[in-house]
Protein backbone atom coordinates (compact mmCIF):
# COMPACT_ATOMS: atom_id res chain seq x y z
CA UNK A 1 0.00 0.00 0.00
CA UNK A 2 1.40 3.40 -0.96
CA UNK A 3 1.40 6.14 1.65
CA UNK A 4 0.14 9.65 1.10
CA UNK A 5 2.50 12.30 -0.32
CA UNK A 6 2.10 15.86 1.01
CA UNK A 7 3.10 18.73 -1.29
CA UNK A 8 4.84 21.81 0.15
CA UNK A 9 5.86 24.97 -1.71
CA UNK A 10 6.36 28.67 -1.02
CA UNK A 11 4.31 31.72 -1.89
CA UNK A 12 6.39 32.71 -4.93
CA UNK A 13 4.82 29.81 -6.88
CA UNK A 14 1.84 32.17 -7.38
CA UNK A 15 -0.65 29.29 -7.45
CA UNK A 16 -4.29 30.44 -7.64
CA UNK A 17 -5.98 30.00 -4.27
CA UNK A 18 -8.64 27.68 -5.67
CA UNK A 19 -5.94 25.21 -6.79
CA UNK A 20 -4.16 25.45 -3.42
CA UNK A 21 -7.44 24.51 -1.72
CA UNK A 22 -8.42 21.85 -4.27
CA UNK A 23 -5.19 19.89 -3.84
CA UNK A 24 -4.40 20.71 -0.21
CA UNK A 25 -1.03 22.26 -1.10
CA UNK A 26 0.94 23.62 1.88
CA UNK A 27 2.33 27.10 1.15
CA UNK A 28 5.11 28.69 3.24
CA UNK A 29 4.99 32.49 2.80
CA UNK A 30 7.94 34.73 2.05
CA UNK A 31 7.82 38.25 3.49
CA UNK A 32 7.51 41.65 1.88
CA UNK A 33 8.80 44.74 3.70
CA UNK A 34 7.72 48.30 3.01
CA UNK A 35 10.13 50.16 5.29
CA UNK A 36 9.28 48.96 8.81
CA UNK A 37 6.04 47.27 7.76
CA UNK A 38 6.34 43.51 7.20
CA UNK A 39 3.72 41.37 5.45
CA UNK A 40 3.46 37.62 4.86
CA UNK A 41 3.10 37.20 1.08
CA UNK A 42 -0.42 36.12 0.19
CA UNK A 43 -1.49 36.04 3.85
CA UNK A 44 -1.36 39.65 5.09
CA UNK A 45 -1.18 41.19 1.64
CA UNK A 46 -3.09 40.29 -1.52
CA UNK A 47 -1.69 41.00 -4.99
CA UNK A 48 -4.19 43.81 -5.51
CA UNK A 49 -3.24 45.43 -2.18
CA UNK A 50 0.45 45.05 -2.97
CA UNK A 51 0.36 46.77 -6.38
CA UNK A 52 -1.79 49.59 -4.99
CA UNK A 53 0.79 50.04 -2.22
CA UNK A 54 3.72 49.79 -4.66
CA UNK A 55 2.27 52.60 -6.77
CA UNK A 56 2.37 54.99 -3.80
CA UNK A 57 5.63 53.77 -2.21
CA UNK A 58 8.52 56.25 -2.11
CA UNK A 59 11.02 53.44 -1.48
CA UNK A 60 10.98 50.06 -3.25
CA UNK A 61 9.89 47.15 -1.04
CA UNK A 62 12.34 44.44 -0.03
CA UNK A 63 11.69 40.74 0.47
CA UNK A 64 12.94 38.00 2.77
CA UNK A 65 12.85 34.24 2.50
CA UNK A 66 11.33 31.89 5.08
CA UNK A 67 13.68 30.73 7.83
CA UNK A 68 14.82 27.10 8.13
CA UNK A 69 12.62 26.95 11.25
CA UNK A 70 9.57 27.87 9.15
CA UNK A 71 10.21 24.82 6.99
CA UNK A 72 11.09 22.59 9.94
CA UNK A 73 7.75 23.52 11.54
CA UNK A 74 5.65 22.65 8.49
CA UNK A 75 7.52 19.35 8.01
CA UNK A 76 7.03 18.51 11.69
CA UNK A 77 3.33 19.33 11.50
CA UNK A 78 2.85 17.06 8.49
CA UNK A 79 4.81 14.22 10.08
CA UNK A 80 2.79 14.63 13.29
CA UNK A 81 -0.37 14.15 11.23
CA UNK A 82 1.02 11.00 9.59
CA UNK A 83 4.59 9.82 10.36
CA UNK A 84 4.40 7.43 7.39
CA UNK A 85 3.60 10.01 4.74
CA UNK A 86 6.20 11.37 2.35
CA UNK A 87 6.75 15.06 1.65
CA UNK A 88 7.76 16.65 -1.66
CA UNK A 89 8.80 20.29 -1.19
CA UNK A 90 9.28 22.38 -4.37
CA UNK A 91 10.73 25.90 -4.20
CA UNK A 92 11.78 29.10 -5.92
CA UNK A 93 14.96 28.89 -8.01
CA UNK A 94 18.18 28.79 -6.01
CA UNK A 95 19.53 31.15 -8.68
CA UNK A 96 17.21 33.87 -7.38
CA UNK A 97 16.72 33.19 -3.67
CA UNK A 98 17.96 31.26 -0.67
CA UNK A 99 14.49 29.76 -0.12
CA UNK A 100 15.46 26.32 -1.49
CA UNK A 101 18.55 26.28 0.77
CA UNK A 102 16.37 27.30 3.71
CA UNK A 103 14.06 24.35 3.02
CA UNK A 104 17.05 21.97 2.94
CA UNK A 105 18.27 23.38 6.26
CA UNK A 106 14.77 23.04 7.69
CA UNK A 107 14.80 19.36 6.75
CA UNK A 108 18.22 18.91 8.39
CA UNK A 109 16.93 20.44 11.65
CA UNK A 110 14.33 17.71 12.12
CA UNK A 111 15.12 15.48 15.07
CA UNK A 112 13.41 12.50 13.47
CA UNK A 113 13.62 10.68 10.18
CA UNK A 114 11.18 11.73 7.54
CA UNK A 115 10.83 10.93 3.86
CA UNK A 116 11.27 14.49 2.60
CA UNK A 117 12.35 15.37 -0.95
CA UNK A 118 13.31 19.03 -1.46
CA UNK A 119 13.43 20.16 -5.11
CA UNK A 120 14.94 23.27 -6.70
CA UNK A 121 12.42 24.37 -9.34
CA UNK A 122 15.00 26.45 -11.24
CA UNK A 123 12.11 28.82 -11.97
CA UNK A 124 9.82 31.46 -10.47
CA UNK A 125 6.13 32.31 -10.22
CA UNK A 126 3.82 29.90 -12.06
CA UNK A 127 6.86 28.71 -14.01
CA UNK A 128 7.15 26.32 -11.09
CA UNK A 129 3.67 26.73 -9.67
CA UNK A 130 2.60 24.49 -12.55
CA UNK A 131 5.15 21.88 -11.36
CA UNK A 132 3.69 22.04 -7.86
CA UNK A 133 0.13 21.58 -9.16
CA UNK A 134 1.22 18.62 -11.28
CA UNK A 135 2.95 17.12 -8.24
CA UNK A 136 -0.25 17.55 -6.23
CA UNK A 137 -2.31 15.89 -8.98
CA UNK A 138 0.08 12.93 -9.03
CA UNK A 139 -0.01 12.69 -5.23
CA UNK A 140 -3.80 12.55 -5.43
CA UNK A 141 -3.46 9.68 -7.91
CA UNK A 142 -1.38 7.75 -5.37
CA UNK A 143 2.03 8.19 -7.00
CA UNK A 144 5.12 7.86 -4.80
CA UNK A 145 7.48 10.72 -3.90
CA UNK A 146 10.10 9.25 -6.26
CA UNK A 147 7.61 9.06 -9.14
CA UNK A 148 6.52 12.64 -8.48
CA UNK A 149 10.13 13.91 -8.42
CA UNK A 150 10.81 12.15 -11.75
CA UNK A 151 7.69 13.66 -13.34
CA UNK A 152 8.60 17.15 -12.07
CA UNK A 153 12.10 16.84 -13.57
CA UNK A 154 10.61 15.87 -16.95
CA UNK A 155 8.16 18.75 -16.85
CA UNK A 156 10.98 21.18 -16.02
CA UNK A 157 12.47 20.28 -19.40
CA UNK A 158 9.26 20.54 -21.41
CA UNK A 159 7.65 23.74 -20.06
CA UNK A 160 8.50 27.03 -21.75
CA UNK A 161 8.11 30.53 -20.37
CA UNK A 162 8.59 34.13 -21.40
CA UNK A 163 7.70 37.38 -19.75
CA UNK A 164 7.46 41.00 -20.73
CA UNK A 165 8.22 43.76 -18.25
CA UNK A 166 7.34 47.43 -18.58
CA UNK A 167 10.61 48.47 -16.94
CA UNK A 168 13.80 46.73 -15.82
CA UNK A 169 14.14 49.15 -12.89
CA UNK A 170 12.76 46.70 -10.33
CA UNK A 171 14.85 43.74 -11.46
CA UNK A 172 17.99 45.89 -11.47
CA UNK A 173 17.45 47.43 -8.05
CA UNK A 174 16.48 44.10 -6.53
CA UNK A 175 19.68 42.49 -7.77
CA UNK A 176 17.76 39.78 -9.65
CA UNK A 177 18.55 40.86 -13.18
CA UNK A 178 21.18 38.15 -13.90
CA UNK A 179 22.18 38.09 -17.56
CA UNK A 180 19.58 40.71 -18.47
CA UNK A 181 21.88 43.42 -17.08
CA UNK A 182 23.47 43.75 -20.52
CA UNK A 183 20.29 45.13 -22.05
CA UNK A 184 19.51 47.75 -19.44
CA UNK A 185 18.80 51.02 -21.14
CA UNK A 186 16.30 53.75 -21.63
CA UNK A 187 15.56 53.37 -25.33
CA UNK A 188 12.02 54.44 -26.04
CA UNK A 189 9.45 51.64 -26.05
CA UNK A 190 11.96 48.80 -26.00
CA UNK A 191 10.27 45.70 -24.55
CA UNK A 192 12.75 43.09 -23.33
CA UNK A 193 11.57 39.50 -23.65
CA UNK A 194 12.92 37.72 -20.60
CA UNK A 195 13.08 34.06 -19.64
CA UNK A 196 14.78 31.83 -17.06
CA UNK A 197 17.72 29.63 -18.04
CA UNK A 198 18.52 26.05 -16.99
CA UNK A 199 20.35 27.33 -13.92
CA UNK A 200 17.27 29.22 -12.80
CA UNK A 201 18.60 32.71 -13.58
CA UNK A 202 16.69 35.44 -15.44
CA UNK A 203 18.15 36.36 -18.81
CA UNK A 204 17.21 38.52 -21.78
CA UNK A 205 16.09 36.56 -24.84
CA UNK A 206 15.65 39.56 -27.12
CA UNK A 207 14.68 43.21 -27.03
CA UNK A 208 11.84 44.25 -29.31
CA UNK A 209 10.36 47.66 -30.03
CA UNK A 210 6.75 47.85 -28.85
CA UNK A 211 4.38 45.46 -27.08
CA UNK A 212 2.69 44.23 -30.27
CA UNK A 213 5.96 43.16 -31.90
CA UNK A 214 7.15 41.63 -28.63
CA UNK A 215 4.02 39.45 -28.39
CA UNK A 216 4.40 38.38 -32.03
CA UNK A 217 7.99 37.34 -31.32
CA UNK A 218 6.98 35.43 -28.17
CA UNK A 219 4.44 33.48 -30.23
CA UNK A 220 7.19 32.60 -32.74
CA UNK A 221 9.47 31.44 -29.91
CA UNK A 222 6.77 29.20 -28.44
CA UNK A 223 6.02 27.78 -31.89
CA UNK A 224 9.64 26.69 -32.31
CA UNK A 225 9.13 24.14 -29.53
CA UNK A 226 5.39 23.54 -29.27
CA UNK A 227 3.85 24.01 -32.74
CA UNK A 228 1.29 21.31 -33.55
CA UNK A 229 1.00 20.05 -29.96
CA UNK A 230 -1.92 20.37 -27.56
CA UNK A 231 -0.69 22.64 -24.81
CA UNK A 232 -1.67 23.93 -21.39
CA UNK A 233 -1.34 27.67 -20.86
CA UNK A 234 -0.98 29.89 -17.82
CA UNK A 235 -0.83 33.67 -17.96
CA UNK A 236 0.45 35.64 -14.99
CA UNK A 237 -0.44 39.30 -14.50
CA UNK A 238 0.16 42.06 -11.97
CA UNK A 239 -3.43 42.50 -10.72
CA UNK A 240 -4.61 43.20 -14.29
CA UNK A 241 -6.76 40.22 -15.35
CA UNK A 242 -7.96 41.96 -18.51
CA UNK A 243 -4.44 41.98 -19.96
CA UNK A 244 -4.05 38.26 -19.18
CA UNK A 245 -7.35 37.33 -20.85
CA UNK A 246 -6.44 39.36 -23.95
CA UNK A 247 -3.06 37.63 -24.08
CA UNK A 248 -4.64 34.17 -23.85
CA UNK A 249 -7.11 34.99 -26.62
CA UNK A 250 -4.23 36.06 -28.86
CA UNK A 251 -2.40 32.79 -28.16
CA UNK A 252 -5.58 30.79 -28.82
CA UNK A 253 -5.31 31.81 -32.46
CA UNK A 254 -1.94 30.06 -32.78
CA UNK A 255 -2.07 27.03 -30.48
CA UNK A 256 -4.45 24.21 -29.58
CA UNK A 257 -5.09 25.13 -25.96
CA UNK A 258 -6.22 22.58 -23.42
CA UNK A 259 -6.23 24.04 -19.91
CA UNK A 260 -5.92 27.80 -19.35
CA UNK A 261 -4.95 29.19 -15.92
CA UNK A 262 -4.85 32.86 -14.93
CA UNK A 263 -2.69 33.78 -11.97
CA UNK A 264 -1.72 36.90 -10.06
CA UNK A 265 2.00 37.54 -9.87
CA UNK A 266 2.31 37.91 -6.11
CA UNK A 267 3.96 40.51 -3.90
CA UNK A 268 7.42 38.91 -3.65
CA UNK A 269 7.88 38.34 -7.38
CA UNK A 270 6.15 41.69 -8.03
CA UNK A 271 8.71 43.47 -5.84
CA UNK A 272 11.41 42.41 -8.29
CA UNK A 273 9.60 42.82 -11.62
CA UNK A 274 7.30 45.75 -10.90
CA UNK A 275 3.83 46.43 -12.33
CA UNK A 276 2.69 45.95 -15.92
CA UNK A 277 4.19 42.48 -16.35
CA UNK A 278 2.74 39.65 -18.44
CA UNK A 279 4.21 36.19 -17.86
CA UNK A 280 3.32 33.35 -20.24
CA UNK A 281 3.87 29.69 -19.32
CA UNK A 282 3.18 26.90 -21.79
CA UNK A 283 3.69 23.15 -21.56
CA UNK A 284 2.59 20.11 -23.61
CA UNK A 285 -0.45 18.18 -22.40
CA UNK A 286 0.96 14.97 -20.85
CA UNK A 287 0.23 11.89 -22.95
Amino acid sequence: MSHKVAIVTDSTADIPEELVRKYGIHVVPLRVLFGEEAFADGVDLTSEQFYAKLEKASVLPTTSQPSPTDFMNIYNTLLDEDPEQSIVSIHLSSGMSGTYQSALLGKSLLEREGDITVLDSKSASYGYGLLVVQAAELAEQGKSAAEIATAVAAMQQSRKLFFLVDTLEYLQKGGRIGKAAAILGTLLNIKPILSIDEEGVIYAVEKVRGHKKAMARIIELFQQDLAGQRVNLAVGHTADPGSAIACAEQLRGHFTLNEVVYTNIGAVVGSHVGPGVIAIFMWPVPE
